[in-house]
């Protein structure tokens, strides 16, 4: 990408070839995605795969989900102009802005300081701020208060309640759940103080959230 216009032009690409395709209709979230600078929160070396249909690398192992993907979750989540939104992994940060323009306000915990960093960095370029960052283990972290939105940007290898709690009645909770290359991506609502409801959305892959076990597997 050598310029202002080609770049506009993989970002109508990216919209019109990978994001559309993946039945991603919502017009607040091809607004939103179209109009956050998506490059500015890339790692200058991989700046030419923003637009990819692909998992740009991050540092510290690391990465940002191919953006068919965020997009999907965004429109999943029906994220409205007041939600209280928690985001477990920030990453690069571009999910976070997007998350940020969609609701009222986002909590976001990542577990690298130097991400966290930079992804604090990268929103507020932007003038956005209405994002709290934390850099901690959002698994050992005691959340406190009620979220309409749960985002986890990585993986678990099988579900774990530990956000539960946090969710707001009527929330809605994005995670992926699974083991390499087959996962689940999920959407989770809370119905009622009792139980939440279930649904299955595609087939994906995310590296696992760190700090996780593994499960056992046994053998005779």
């Amino acid at each position: 990408m050598n310029g202002p216009m080609d770049i506009e032009q993989a970002r109508f690409n990216m919209v019109r070839q990978q994001i559309r395709p993946w039945e991603v209709l919502d017009n607040d979230v091809l607004k939103v995605v179209e109009q956050t600078p998506r490059e500015l929160f890339v790692p200058e070396q991989y700046r030419k795969l923003a637009f990819s249909d692909l998992e740009v690398p991050l540092p510290n192992g690391q990465s940002m989900m191919a953006p068919k993907l965020e997009a999907r979750m965004l429109q999943a989540l029906q994220i409205k102009p007041d939600d209280r939104i928690l985001e477990i992994g920030t990453g690069s940060g571009f999910v976070t802005a997007c998350l940020a323009k969609m609701g009222s306000h986002v909590d976001t915990l990542e577990w690298f300081k130097d991400l966290s960093s930079q992804a604090q960095r990268n929103v507020e370029q932007l003038g956005i701020d209405n994002v709290s960052f934390s850099r901690e283990n959002a698994l050992q972290q005691r959340v406190t208060g009620h979220y309409d939105i749960i985002a986890v940007t990585a993986s678990m290898p099988v579900y774990h309640d530990v956000f539960e709690k946090t969710l707001a009645k009527g929330g809605r909770m994005f995670v992926v759940t699974g083991k390499a290359p087959v996962m689940q991506a999920q959407l989770f609502t809370k119905v009622d103080v009792q139980g939440l409801c279930c649904s299955t959305l595609l087939e994906t892959c995310l590296p696992p959230l760190i700090g996780f076990d593994e499960p056992q597997t046994f053998q005779l």
